[in-house]
């Protein structure tokens, strides 16, 4: 037999209970996001408290602060939310349309949030009157945290599990279509894509990023730490498309790994331009950087 660890047995519920007919939980998921957004408060204010970390005056005040996490906040649910429906499952959602404020139901695309938050911190940006690339490079440091968080939720989640494989690693996730494999005689197992993205969205940019921050002085020069964020953060995606299992809804007899176009996965796709932002950025503030 193919060696294979078999999955933790870890409720996706922390505390649960049933008031008046309806059923409370608190979940892992939930409370990454939680936990995540408070760590890149904290992240952010350090770098705030530094006054010889920035080029210039501190970009933002304590009260902007604590206003821009309410905005994050609902960017990343509301752009969050949006961009599952509109990426991945656009056909079911405009023939239920009410379903799309279902969001205890799952369904949470990283670019949508992406998108939300850049949308965001721009209109924040230009209320408040701060710099807009400065924000981009505090946002950038503070975001691995809850990514890494949140991926470890997928993982006790027993969702967005990855491709079959018959490496010493691979997980047998719960449920009959984790387990069962095209040419399989045993309960089939996968690669822990999920913990993959942690490792490397997660846990490597964030000592990248924040060692760039406050030790190599990278927050003088605005503009760099978002634009190794986006680059990083799309090369570690595109690389764990290869091991990660595509939506169902892409997945057919014909096209088992979800190809949607040139070979590429929708998740490879949706990278891609952050790549490319990642590359664009850094030159631009490398560029404005010359004296």
């Amino acid at each position: 037999m193919i060696a294979a660890i078999p999955f933790p047995d870890i409720s996706p519920e922390i505390f649960s209970t049933d008031l008046f007919g309806i059923h409370l939980a608190v979940r892992w998921y939930a409370l990454g996001y939680i936990v995540g957004i408070l760590i890149g408060w904290r992240i952010i204010a350090a770098a705030l408290a530094r006054p010889q970390l920035w080029a210039g005056p501190v970009p933002m005040t304590r009260d902007q602060l604590e206003s821009l996490v309410t905005w994050m906040i609902l960017a990343i649910v509301i752009g969050g939310r949006l961009g599952f429906v509109l990426f991945y499952q656009p056909g079911w959602y405009l023939a239920h349309p009410l379903d799309i404020l279902k969001v205890w139901t799952g369904g949470m695309s990283f670019h949508g949030g992406f998108l939300g938050v850049v949308l965001a911190a721009w209109v924040f940006a230009r209320r408040h009157g701060l710099p807009v690339l400065s924000l981009a490079d505090l946002l950038a440091i503070a975001t691995p945290p809850a990514l890494g968080l949140v991926r470890v939720a997928n993982f006790i989640n027993a969702e967005l599990w990855g491709r079959p494989t018959t490496m010493p690693w691979g997980v047998i996730f719960p449920g009959e279509l984790a387990q069962s494999c095209a040419t399989a005689t045993a309960p089939c197992a996968r690669h822990p894509s999920q913990l993959y993205e942690a490792a490397l969205e997660g846990l490597v940019l964030a000592v990248v990023l924040l060692t760039l921050a406050f030790r190599k002085g990278w927050l003088k020069v605005p503009g760099r730490l978002a634009g190794t964020f986006f680059l990083g953060y799309g090369l570690a995606r595109f690389f764990v498309e290869f091991y990660r299992l595509a939506d169902p809804q892409y997945i057919t007899p014909d096209n088992p790994w979800g190809h949607v176009l040139l070979g590429m996965t929708m998740g490879q796709l949706l990278s891609l331009p952050m790549i490319l932002a990642g590359i664009g950025t850094l030159v631009w503030a490398n560029r404005r950087a010359r004296p």
